[in-house]
């Protein structure tokens, strides 16, 4: 039954996206951690070792919150009628996934720069990085955009995949309440130092595995697109450290390797510049079909992993 209300909301998510009008679970996760964010702060002094406490609890409250309450919602929805269980996991599996939806957004950067302006293109790059945007050139642009795509594989289709099919939906939502707890809160400037800590450490934890899995099934997506899967190997063994994030370089040089092009670099985050090692070679300059070479790279990837994750799955259900 699992099985297919993950293949069901994988289906979902390649043919509807998220739409706009619909209301999504991260949304509300933002809108907790706002309101808890203040409140936390307040219990605890204005010291390090009290916005430590703070963030911890949040790092907990969140991620357990979310688990307790979409769990118990399955399990209430699966005891009325099996029908409505497989609903609303398959509901559940639809949003927590996003493979159209990144590449719809990027798509979107692409029609900006070849169709559009460069103003237009850094508003349609911010929609989707965490970066400043209002000083990249079309290169910068384009880089953005690649790179958004490739990590995000790892963060927003690779590891909700992989908790999906180890414990259903409440699992999924869960990892997405540690990721978007460490988009709002951790940064390592003067107001996050200290309180967005722990949940930090905790995505790095969450992500370590779907980072590297993911890393894999693009090398090997890479290959079914016609790249040379040796020299992308070769690129993600040295660089896919090349990041202070123990699990953003891994995806983001497979992708670098897969086009043959340099990523990352020094960035600007809140009008502060940082210096960030390069990913890649630079065996060509990056153009913005390298966004489209992207997302076909995504859209396999993404097949790749749902086909052998539920065949393990189904594997271990029979000889289990």
């Amino acid at each position: 039954m699992l099985c297919a209300a993950i293949l069901c909301g994988f289906l979902m998510d390649l043919l509807l996206a998220d739409p706009e009008w619909m209301p999504h679970p991260v949304v509300f996760m933002g809108r907790a951690i706002s309101a808890l964010e203040p409140r936390l702060r307040r219990l605890f002094p204005d010291t390090p070792a009290g916005q430590l406490k703070a963030g911890g609890i949040l790092a907990a409250l969140l991620p357990l919150g979310t688990l307790a309450l979409t769990g118990a919602v399955c399990l209430g929805a699966a005891a009325l009628h099996p029908v409505l269980g497989f609903a609303v996991q398959t509901f559940w599996c639809w949003q927590a996934l996003a493979v159209r939806g990144l590449a719809k957004e990027s798509r979107n950067v692409y029609k900006k720069l070849t169709g559009g302006t460069l103003p237009q293109a850094r508003q349609a790059v911010s929609r989707i990085v965490g970066r400043d945007t209002q000083a990249l050139t079309a290169e910068g642009v384009t880089k953005a955009a690649v790179e958004t795509v490739a990590e995000n594989f790892s963060d927003g289709v690779m590891a909700p995949l992989l908790y999906m099919l180890i414990g259903g939906a409440p699992l999924a939502l869960c990892y997405k309440a540690i990721n978007t707890m460490d988009s709002m809160v951790g940064y390592k400037n003067d107001r996050y130092l200290y309180f967005g800590r722990a949940a930090a450490h905790l995505d790095d934890v969450a992500g370590y595995l779907p980072a590297r899995l993911g890393a894999l099934f693009w090398i090997a997506a890479a290959a079914l697109n016609g790249r040379d899967a040796r020299e992308v190997w070769r690129i993600w063994r040295r660089d896919r450290r090349c990041h202070a994030s123990p699990n953003s370089a891994q995806t983001e040089s497979a992708c670098a390797g897969a086009l043959g092009v340099q990523l990352a670099g020094p960035a600007y985050y809140f009008g502060k510049r940082y210096e960030k090692p390069t990913i890649g070679d630079p065996t060509r300059p990056i153009e913005a079909e390298d966004i489209l070479r992207a997302n076909r790279m995504l859209y396999t990837a993404s097949v790749l992993a749902l086909v052998v994750g539920l065949v393990l799955r189904g594997l271990l259900l029979v000889l289990f």
